[in-house]
């Protein structure tokens, strides 16, 4: 049986003010100007301040600087034609104090694909083995690899096109394209790759060597089964070292080799803050290229206006007073929520500071602390979860280089003496031990684990590879050289 019941319960919800701080905190630098631009486009009752020169100073300004004009410049302009003014008074000197620089664009150069088009045109093909190719180099990821397989470039070529490709032609076109620079480029696989490159290369022993290890022997050859290796082809130990050092002055992404895209040659960071060591003393700095907005004066006496003459509002007038006011109102919300995010970055990045501080003044990791998002949370009085979005894709300038600032943050264990250490000082240690380590015996997880037991921390072996892991190095198996 269906009733209707009426219930009471609180609810919690948030503000538009506060959902837009939310938003905006987790805004960089850069990302925080352009959505300050895009609001002042869409809120006409948003302005920027702009800083207004004096009467004296737009004077001082406007004066021509007479004491640098000759009596041959005059006599230049006055009487001689552009044709007989010699060509060095028509030039503009490169760097001059009275000339603002301009920057130069940059513009986007040729792509990847079309670096191997153009080689690929000079190719003796048929029009359909070039259109054949054309689709191949689009299918070359950015590594320089074909990873689809033939049978499926086929039915695309089939369903896309309509053409019939056979995998014989398909694989004849691919012999071309694999002919092209950067050595390595469009092959099937990594033993593809290196096979590539190798062959190309002038003959020696140790070359040869080194392509018949990879096309028998590739899977002993990536599990580092050098002995194995050595007794099945009945070679000494100098010349397999000879051969692997062949195979690994090969380039196993040849796609690397060329930077189509202008934004990552352009990559740069950004940072948000700086904190500057001056005589033992932090001083924060914040990145701001924020301009100062107020709201609008000319939207202000137009709502005064309708206030004013209620009386006489039209349902239009009425509809016009509602949306300016919406749009006043918007523009304070938006200047006290930019407000607030300055204020909330300067609190949380100051209470990172404080907890930080031996790592400010002297930039060795060994002195970080254990540092979570609720130790911040607790110093600056903030939520969690706002300290969480502060420290997310920011950075921090310091004298000692760039560091994001979930860099700060790790756990925490206790040593032997009852003291907490952070878990990236053991890291550190950790790298170090396998830094140190003899190449031709490397260190297990098992003597990692006694190693750090020497040292005063007592850490699990499973511990010791889930840091192993997060530092990207694999297994004692994997490190073994000859």
């Amino acid at each position: 049986m269906i009733k209707q019941q009426l219930t009471q319960k609180q609810q919690q919800k948030l503000s538009p003010l506060q959902i837009q701080q939310i938003k905006l905190l987790e805004l960089t630098g850069l990302e925080i100007e352009n959505r300050i631009n895009q609001e002042l486009e869409e809120n006409p009752a948003l302005e920027e301040v702009y800083e207004t020169l004096s009467d004296s100073e737009e004077g001082l300004d406007s004066k021509p600087d007479s004491e640098n004009i000759s009596e041959e410049d005059i006599s230049l302009g006055d009487y001689l034609t552009e044709d007989d003014i010699p060509d060095y008074k028509l030039q503009q000197p490169y760097y001059s104090d009275k000339t603002s620089r301009e920057e130069i664009p940059y513009s986007e150069g040729e792509s990847f694909q079309e670096y191997l088009l153009d080689q690929f045109r000079l190719k003796n093909l048929s029009e359909e083995q070039f259109q054949i190719g054309e689709y191949l180099i689009g299918s070359i990821d950015e590594d320089g690899y074909i990873r689809r397989s033939l049978e499926a470039i086929s039915d695309d070529l089939a369903f896309q096109y309509g053409w019939e490709v056979s995998i014989p032609e398909i694989e004849r076109v691919l012999k071309a394209l694999q002919q092209l620079e950067p050595p390595g480029i469009a092959a099937v696989s990594l033993q593809d790759c290196l096979l590539i490159q190798l062959k190309r290369k002038e003959k020696t022993y140790a070359r040869n060597l080194a392509v018949r290890i990879l096309e028998t022997y590739f899977e002993a050859f990536t599990k580092k089964q050098y002995d194995k290796i050595e007794k099945v082809l009945n070679i000494t130990e100098t010349d397999l070292k000879d051969a692997i050092k062949e195979i690994t002055l090969l380039n196993p992404r040849p796609g690397n080799a060329w930077e189509s895209n202008m934004e990552s040659k352009m990559a740069h960071i950004t940072p948000d803050f700086f904190v500057d060591a001056v005589n033992g003393e932090l001083i924060l700095n914040m990145q701001e290229n924020i301009p100062e907005l107020k709201v609008s004066k000319g939207y202000c006496d137009m709502l005064n206006q309708y206030v004013k003459s209620k009386r006489q509002q039209t349902q239009e007038r009425k509809e016009v007073g509602s949306f300016i006011k919406q749009k006043i109102e918007s523009a304070n919300w938006f200047i006290d929520a930019v407000k607030q995010r300055s204020i909330t970055l300067r609190n949380t990045m100051s209470a990172i500071i404080e907890i930080q501080r031996d790592f400010f003044l002297t930039g060795e990791e060994s002195k970080l602390k254990p540092m979570i998002l609720k130790d911040v949370s607790e110093l600056c009085g903030y939520d969690i979860s706002t300290v969480s979005r502060v420290s997310n894709s920011k950075y921090v300038q310091t004298n000692f280089g760039i560091y994001p600032l979930k860099y700060f943050f790790s756990e925490s264990m206790t040593n032997d003496e009852g003291e907490e250490v952070s878990t990236r000082e053991i890291k550190l240690i950790l790298k170090t031990c396998i830094e140190e380590e003899d190449k031709t015996n490397p260190l297990t997880d098992e003597v990692l684990m006694k190693e750090l037991k020497l040292r005063g921390y007592e850490v699990a072996r499973r511990t010791v590879a889930k840091y192993r892991e997060q530092l990207n190095i694999p297994i004692s198996r994997l490190r073994k050289e000859i």
